[in-house]
């Protein structure tokens, strides 16, 4: 375009450079200036329309080019967004496709059987009742123990205080173990009597999460059944805790039971020199001299 231009300008250049001499041609035509000045001027207004005219057609080209990037960088987005959908949709369906087929069957906890009452005091029966609903613990082991304890336990009959002490202390860890087999007995019926209302609940995780409805595939319903299903497991590991608590209490109990043994062999050990003095000296001294004196 700018040689045509170039090649315009040039003509013109040519025809003001001709020598003003009214010279006739074999046509017949005379040159005339002035006529000839303003042709030049418009073969310079025409080759400067025909310069703005290439300006734009470059600039158009350059707008044309930047458009085809930016369409080429949007196409590109948008393949990478639905990429990127059709992997989270999979990763939703993911559960029911590939890890449904592995799901077992649940185990829910064994209900105690019940026993027959062939003591007829039913204290079995009752026990196994409080092992499944967690209702009158107390009351259960204290039918199943031998004898029913309801008053305190007499001591005055024993002549010794050392002797009242390991009276006492036995009775405490009776009572003592009473009390924990009863929290125990409770917190295991517990547990049974609620495994009806957890397993519900996992039942409908395990459905929310194997799912296809699109409602239950959204990032939300998802972050909402991983807060459920860890409430779940806070819930059970409470329990799981409450059950070690109360073993622990019973390992105490019987440790309790184990140094009440060895407090009193120690002290029957300390006390043994002086009641062997006072008692069985005198008497075996007396018999040695009534032996004497018969012979």
């Amino acid at each position: 375009m700018r040689k045509i231009v170039i090649s315009i300008l040039s003509i013109g250049l040519a025809v003001m450079w001709q020598p003003a001499a009214h010279a006739q041609f074999g046509s017949g035509i005379v040159l005339d200036p002035t006529q000839s000045a303003h042709a030049l001027t418009q073969i310079e207004n025409e080759g400067k329309s025909l310069q703005n005219e290439a300006t734009q057609i470059e600039n158009g080209t350059q707008i044309f080019t930047n458009t085809v990037k930016i369409a080429s960088t949007a196409l590109q987005t948008y393949n990478q967004v639905v990429q990127q959908y059709n992997l989270y949709h999979q990763m939703m369906l993911a559960p029911q496709m590939l890890y449904g087929r592995f799901l077992s069957p649940q185990t829910d906890l064994m209900m105690t059987q019940q026993i027959a009452n062939h003591y007829g005091n039913g204290s079995g029966t009752s026990w196994v009742n409080s092992s499944n609903t967690g209702t009158a613990a107390a009351s259960s082991i204290q039918l199943a123990s031998l004898p029913p304890l309801t008053a305190t336990i007499p001591t005055a009959n024993v002549t010794t205080f050392a002797g009242q002490q390991q009276l006492a202390a036995q009775g405490a860890t009776v009572d003592l173990g009473d009390s924990v087999a009863a929290t125990e007995l409770q917190t295991i019926g517990t547990i049974k009597a609620n495994q009806s209302a957890r397993q519900a609940d996992i039942t409908a995780l395990e459905n929310a999460t194997n799912t296809t409805d699109p409602s239950q595939e959204t990032e939300l319903a998802v972050l909402q059944r991983i807060n459920r299903a860890l409430l779940l497991q806070l819930r059970t590991m409470q329990d799981t805790n409450q059950i070690n608590a109360n073993a622990a209490l019973q390992q105490m109990v019987i440790q309790k039971q184990q140094q009440d043994a060895m407090k009193a062999s120690f002290r029957d050990s300390s006390g043994y020199q002086s009641y062997y003095k006072a008692n069985i000296t005198t008497t075996s001294s007396g018999a040695a001299n009534l032996l004497t004196q018969a012979y």
